[in-house]
């Protein structure tokens, strides 16, 4: 039969039976048409979980095939040998057989012997990666074979191959730079010729070589990876997502796209692959509603199902960006409810985060502090990495503060003052420096004085103020220094973009509980956001404005 017309028949075939059904039908094939039935049974009868059918390894048709390939290697061509060897592989079959070793053996006396092209060295790598792992020693002879060869002239598949066998084998300690630098050159030409799994490779790739000088090349595989977003598999979505957050890329196009493909595949996406979205978003500041309030749903409904840090990467991202979805009532039921039956199969740190998380958005973990605050629990936090730090004990005291102020019907144990710290800067909190002094300009233009406000006042109770202003019973300013017949104490909170969610007026759940804390501690909190003060041309239009912001009643 012609080749062309066997590949047709076959790739319409969908069960080993009928496979072997079409072959038995044969009286003659090439090696390469027997190396490609191989590696369709492979494929219809292989998935996440192995061999579906073990017993079609004894099939008589598919022992006829191994035993011609076992004999007769030295006289397959390289396609026929390699295909074969891919997908025996595939099928599991034993690595010490007579059948596996014969063909391993050709393949690498063909490449000692220089025989292997470009494609058929791909081939040979990715079979001896599926089958020995990073440490074989023949890939490092694949690398040193492929330096050789023109790059220029590779196909995508040969590119992502190669960028795959670099990765493994700079895990040993051994990296090609200028066979890397000539590939990151001819990659960018062939970006947008890449399918979805060559562009997370080549990504993931880039990544774990550490190719941070590679910006133009990085930038246009983020750029490409958009339109692939719908048709990545979850392995694939998080090496892309890894790669975005390791080269510091933020691309609005690519969140649009995530918020179109993830709220309608929640359900059949891993929740692996959730949290890494859920990481990606929370580590760039991203508020997506579309995808937050799916993953809201998807947790009330699958929270049972989730390990312990798989229910902190879902959770944590709400309290750090401030955002409570339609469903909150019911998503911290479904998340009180699993911590009550697993709250001891959560690691300490992973604990604290996702409690102290929930504060920031006004839901109080009453039931679980007693353990929080317990000497036991606290030795633990101490003993695991990384410790009692200072942005852990940050979060301690924090929550600590919250029960004091938010919870006084509290009545369990209290956190030690040993664990407390009087103030300790979140990594947010800090003001922006060139907002922070046209504020400055203007409360000095309105007030005549410098002494009359004071800037980053440390208070007695774990925040630090941006601006505090004194004003005495008549409302008159007192002079920063002044302490007694202090009637009003007011605090300025100047936030720049660095206290929001990106692209968005939403303060971050640090900045929140801040505000709503001072002013619960006697404080009179006035907000100057960026976003108000940023078109304001001159001082004189800076004072006018913090006037009316501070002074509302005697403004005009």
């Amino acid at each position: 039969m012609d080749e062309q017309l066997f590949f047709k028949k076959l790739n319409n075939l969908c069960t080993s039976e009928d496979i072997f059904s079409f072959l038995n039908s044969l009286e003659v094939m090439s090696d390469t048409m027997a190396a490609g039935a191989l590696q369709k049974i492979s494929e219809v009868e292989v998935d996440d979980n192995g061999l579906k059918n073990p017993a079609l390894l004894e099939n008589e048709v598919f022992r006829a095939l191994c035993f011609q390939f076992e004999f007769e290697s030295s006289k397959l061509s390289n396609t026929g040998l390699l295909n074969a060897l891919q997908a025996l592989i595939k099928l599991r079959i034993d690595p010490q057989s007579t059948l596996m070793t014969s063909l391993l053996s050709e393949s690498e006396e063909r490449l000692g012997r220089g025989q292997l092209t470009a494609e058929n060295l791909c081939s040979l790598g990715e079979s001896l990666l599926e089958l020995e792992g990073p440490s074989c020693a023949t890939l490092e002879q694949i690398v040193n074979c492929m330096q050789e060869r023109d790059v220029r002239r590779w196909s995508p598949r040969e590119i992502a191959m190669v960028y795959r066998i670099l990765q493994v084998t700079s895990r040993e300690g051994k990296q090609c730079q200028n066979l890397l630098n000539r590939l990151n050159s001819v990659t960018f030409h062939t970006v947008s010729q890449l399918s979805p799994n060559f562009t997370s490779v080549i990504l993931n790739s880039l990544a774990v070589l550490h190719q941070t000088r590679a910006v133009v090349l990085v930038t246009a595989l983020c750029k490409h990876s958009v339109k692939h977003v719908a048709y990545f598999t979850d392995h694939e979505l998080v090496n892309v997502l890894e790669a975005f957050l390791y080269f510091g890329q933020k691309l609005q196009i690519f969140t649009e796209a995530l918020e179109r493909h993830v709220p309608g595949s929640i359900l059949t996406m891993h929740p692996q692959t959730v949290s890494e979205v859920m990481h990606y978003c929370c580590k760039k500041m991203i508020l997506s509603k579309p995808i937050f309030d799916a993953v809201a749903e998807d947790f009330i409904s699958n929270a049972d199902g989730l390990t312990t840090d798989q229910i902190a990467a879902y959770i944590i991202p709400f309290g750090t960006l401030n955002y409570l979805p339609p469903s909150a009532s019911s998503l911290f039921r479904k998340l009180e409810a699993v911590l009550h039956t697993r709250l001891r199969h959560f690691q300490p740190h992973t604990l604290l985060n996702l409690l102290h998380s929930c504060v920031l958005i006004q839901r109080y973990p009453i039931n679980f502090l007693p353990k929080i605050f317990s000497p036991y629990f606290l030795q633990n936090l101490q003993a695991q990495p990384p410790g009692l730090n200072r942005v852990v004990m940050s979060q301690l005291t924090q929550l600590f503060l919250t029960v004091s102020l938010e919870c006084p019907f509290y009545e369990g144990p209290k956190l030690p003052s040993k664990y407390q710290v009087k103030a300790c800067p979140m990594p947010h909190s800090s003001p922006d420096v060139h907002l922070f002094k046209r504020v400055k300009t203007g409360l000095l233009y309105l007030l005549k004085k410098r002494t009359y406000f004071a800037s980053e006042v440390s208070t007695p109770y774990f925040y630090i103020v941006d601006i505090e202003i004194k004003l005495d019973e008549e409302g008159l300013v007192l002079p920063a220094a002044q302490v007694e017949e202090v009637h009003r104490r007011i605090a300025l909170c100047v936030d720049g973009q660095n206290r929001f969610c990106a692209h968005s007026h939403n303060l971050l759940g640090e900045e929140a509980i801040k505000q709503r804390h001072l002013q619960l501690l006697g404080y009179e909190v006035v907000q100057i956001p960026f976003f108000e003060i940023e078109s304001l041309q001159n001082t004189r239009k800076m004072a006018d404005y913090l006037q009316k912001k501070i002074f509302p009643c005697t403004y005009g």
